[in-house]
């Protein structure tokens, strides 16, 4: 497997796992297990501990003494305000309308990506993220859950300032993912991200009876932390050497399709025509905007 090969498998992994996080999430919070801004805590204080962990097995790398601001503006966007809007918006609103709106990162990546990292917009890319968004927009129109969020435009607008929040935080660790190491980088990210997800967090922390918890409802909890916190943050890193910014971003359209498929295996939704549609065109626009055409060679 090559090194770009790898970063496309990193990338479809990513997208797996936040594609179940949206229902096993979901079900923690609506059980009312752990409230969202203490699910917030939870997974970001699990993942600090895990990446500290396992970073000790990796060699130690200095860090330049200007780049720490940078690590901190990377955990403001990518860990403390895009999983305090994603947790409190999918608290709000359901499973599968929340991932197919996370599907508008693309677009917002790949603006921003061409104003700040000056990255070429192809044709291949505009239509690649045409498609999906098609798809997206028609399983957004059709798609839908047996669960009811208590405030669904509430809910989808913070899940909507979650994902500029998200892209923004893509642009900015593109330079540091090509500096250092992933595990280098993911620690200082969720130190940084703990010190600012703690004061919103703890109070709803402090509260969780844990011995209350059954075997699936303590699975749920480990997958969030685990599964869709530190599996995601160390590929998500590992894929943005190898890949585009936009390339990325583009992946996100796999998330209504992996969510939807888990959903009605679990029985909280069904599949039709229509869907399979959306599916297809998405998994299209994917494949257009992750195609690297190779130059032919003149003999």
């Amino acid at each position: 497997m090559n090194s770009r090969t790898f970063a496309l498998f990193a990338l479809f992994m990513v997208q797996l796992l936040y594609g179940i996080n949206y229902t096993f999430a979901k079900t923690i919070m609506n059980e009312g297990h752990i409230k969202s801004l203490g699910l917030v805590l939870a997974r970001v204080l699990g993942a600090t501990i895990l990446f500290w962990l396992f970073g000790l097995f990796f060699k130690s790398e200095k860090i330049d003494r200007k780049d720490y601001i940078k690590f901190f503006y990377a955990a403001v966007f990518g860990v403390a305000i895009n999983m305090l809007l994603f947790l409190k918006g999918l608290e709000y609103t359901t499973p599968i309308h929340a991932a197919v709106i996370v599907t508008i990162t693309p677009i917002i990546i790949l603006v921003m990506s061409s104003f700040f990292l000056k990255e070429k917009v192809t044709n291949l890319k505009i239509i690649g993220v045409a498609l999906g968004f098609c798809g997206a927009v028609v399983l957004t129109l059709y798609g839908k859950s047996t669960r009811a969020g208590d405030n669904v435009p509430l809910g989808n607008l913070l899940i909507f300032l979650n994902t500029i929040s998200y892209s923004t935080y893509i642009i900015l660790i593109k330079k540091l993912t090509a500096k250092y190491h992933p595990f280098t980088f993911i620690k200082w990210l969720f130190l940084f991200g703990l010190v600012l997800v703690f004061p919103f967090g703890i109070g709803e922390f402090s509260q969780v009876e844990w011995q209350s918890f059954t075997p699936s409802v303590t699975f749920s909890v480990a997958f969030v932390i685990i599964g869709a916190t530190f599996a995601t943050y160390i590929f998500n890193p590992l894929a943005l050497t190898k890949l585009k910014a936009t390339t990325v971003g583009t992946f996100i359209y796999l998330q209504p399709v992996i969510a939807g498929i888990f959903a009605i295996l679990i029985g909280s939704d069904t599949m039709g025509i229509v869907k399979l549609i959306a599916a297809i065109l998405i998994f299209a626009g994917v494949y257009l905007v992750s195609y690297n055409a190779q130059p032919k060679v003149v003999q």
